[in-house]
């Protein structure tokens, strides 16, 4: 005769429940003809007792409205302590609203710290594929290592999205971080792409969540938001290419351009697995923080929303530059300095100051040019920001600060010097920017302009034009980070490897080839 011991009754109990709950949601729902989870499912903002869990319903998905019809649909979900759903430990269910493009953000809470949990939807009679993610360890926990996967820049005319499926694999990974550029606003362009945006560029909220369902659909992307939880921030392409706070960078702070904005985040949140304390509105902001025990303090940066506008703008054919970088100008606004620096405070074994765009001086000159020449969309930019930046680490006398960055789409490896004006001072922080998963197409270890581009930059180690991501591996002593380049992106299938490691030494600043 089988046995049942109490947890697995109480496990059964529940699964009846929830079937029970499904058929009276389809019976209140209508059974859609079409599976509604195209796009798939995700978890996100992890804490030590839950995280966020996410989908959309979306049977037709570059349909007006996904094919959905304008009303409310009922969804159940359930969260497990197995992947085969012998042990559920908390479900339920919520409304998937049209007025939120029939998405769900379901804040799960209660569960216990620091293990994998598996998740799952279900809608008009059909069932979500399956996600896992991970929560937090407790409080000030210790914690033997961990590991946070760095990726971002997948514009999906530029080559295939075969980095998440690598990623998709890796053995240990407690979390990603996803600096942005999650999806590109541009139409369809000159060039020859390799796969077509649907629809022009977009302005409208139904062009920016039609945009996101077309990226969403792809199985590779989907996979990687199945294999763990999602850090994300957002930077420009999300909204308009190299915008700057309330400008934009064709027309500058136009009304116009407000009300895109408005579009663009509204649509990054109903598409995103973040919490509604990110939902676009008065008061709303993007950066958090995240606590992984004694081990590590992640800040998660804004450096769109508040920052200055750019030194120099386009506006139509003509380029405007102001004459100098005054000092009031700012990268982060004066509230999220001051909640950056509140955090940097005290803490635990690394602090990882995890942001969007280059920080550490560089020189962009190509070969052959004689002056130096740097961006003015990066911290380049803003150097009376990045000297306060600099400032609070060097006040604080901080040696396990590590900054993770994209946006150029190569992968780079440097630090940030103790004196900004000068590239042989020692290091005051190490600097970790992660590659493009297509932006770019499949490139080379080097641009063709870029030969000489580190006899300019002898702070930087590594500057490298492939795709990929960056893999950090992190203990109490040394925080490792795995460069991993695709061959190609230009067809589906390409090979992954390890171009280099490199180690960081707590207290030590400064990237070490391993």
């Amino acid at each position: 005769m089988p046995r049942f011991d109490r947890r697995s009754l109480i496990g059964a109990s529940a699964s009846l429940g929830l079937l029970g709950a499904c058929s009276s949601l389809s019976a209140r729902a209508g059974v859609l003809r079409r599976d509604p989870f195209t796009l798939g499912v995700a978890a996100g903002d992890p804490t030590p007792d839950g995280f966020v869990i996410w989908t959309r319903l979306a049977p037709d998905p570059l349909a007006p409205a996904g094919g959905m019809a304008p009303g409310p649909v009922p969804v159940a979900w359930e969260v497990a302590a197995d992947a085969g759903f012998r042990d559920i430990v908390q479900s339920g269910e919520g409304l998937a609203l049209p007025q939120a493009a029939h998405s769900l953000h379901v804040e799960v809470s209660g569960l216990a710290a620091q293990r994998p949990y598996w998740y799952r939807f279900h809608a008009g009679g059909a069932v979500s594929e399956t996600g896992c993610a991970r929560t937090l360890p407790a409080p000030g926990a210790a914690l033997d290592q961990l590991h946070i996967a760095s990726v971002g820049c997948h514009d999906y005319e530029s080559g295939f999205f075969t980095a998440f499926a690598h990623l998709a694999r890796e053995p240990m990974l407690d979390a990603v971080f996803h600096y942005g550029d999650y999806i590109y606003e541009f139409g369809r362009r000159a060039k020859n792409p390799l796969r077509v945006h649907a629809g022009d560029e977009t302005v409208t909220l139904d062009d920016y969540r039609r945009r996101y369902a077309q990226y969403k659909q792809d199985p590779d992307l989907r996979a990687a938001h199945a294999r763990a939880a999602f850090i994300c921030s957002f930077d420009d392409h999300e909204v308009d290419d190299n915008w700057a706070g309330d400008w934009g960078k064709d027309g500058g702070a136009t009304t116009a351009f407000a009300a895109r904005k408005a579009a663009a985040l509204r649509a990054w949140y109903e598409h995103m697995p973040v919490r509604r304390a990110l939902r676009p509105g008065s008061g709303s902001r993007y950066f958090r923080r995240f606590e992984f025990g004694s081990l590590l303090r992640m800040h998660v940066l804004d450096t769109r929303s508040y920052r200055s506008n750019q030194l120099c703008e386009t506006r139509g054919d003509d380029l405007i530059c102001e004459q100098r970088d005054d000092p009031v100008r700012t990268m982060l606004g004066a509230e999220q300095e001051a909640w950056l620096g509140r955090g940097m405070e005290q803490g635990p074994g690394w602090h990882f100051i995890a942001q969007q765009v280059l920080m550490l001086p560089f020189d962009v000159r190509a070969d052959g040019q004689e002056a130096p020449l740097k961006s003015m969309d990066n911290w380049n930019g803003y150097t009376d920001a990045r000297r306060r930046m600099a400032a609070l680490i060097a006040e604080r006398q901080l040696g396990n600060v590590v900054i993770g960055s994209g946006d150029m789409h190569q992968h780079l490896v440097g630090y940030l010097p103790s004196d900004l004006d000068d590239p042989l001072s020692p290091p005051l922080a190490s600097e970790f920017l992660a590659t493009s998963v297509t932006s770019g197409g499949s490139g080379s270890p080097r641009q063709a302009h870029q030969l000489h581009t580190l006899d300019h930059n002898p702070h930087v180690a590594l500057l490298n034009n492939q795709r990929g991501y960056q893999l950090y591996r992190v203990d109490a002593g040394r925080w490792s980070t795995d460069i991993k380049v695709l061959d190609q992106v230009d067809r589906p299938g390409g090979q992954m490897s390890n171009l280099a490691t490199y180690v960081v030494e707590q207290g030590k600043p400064g990237p070490i080839l391993l």
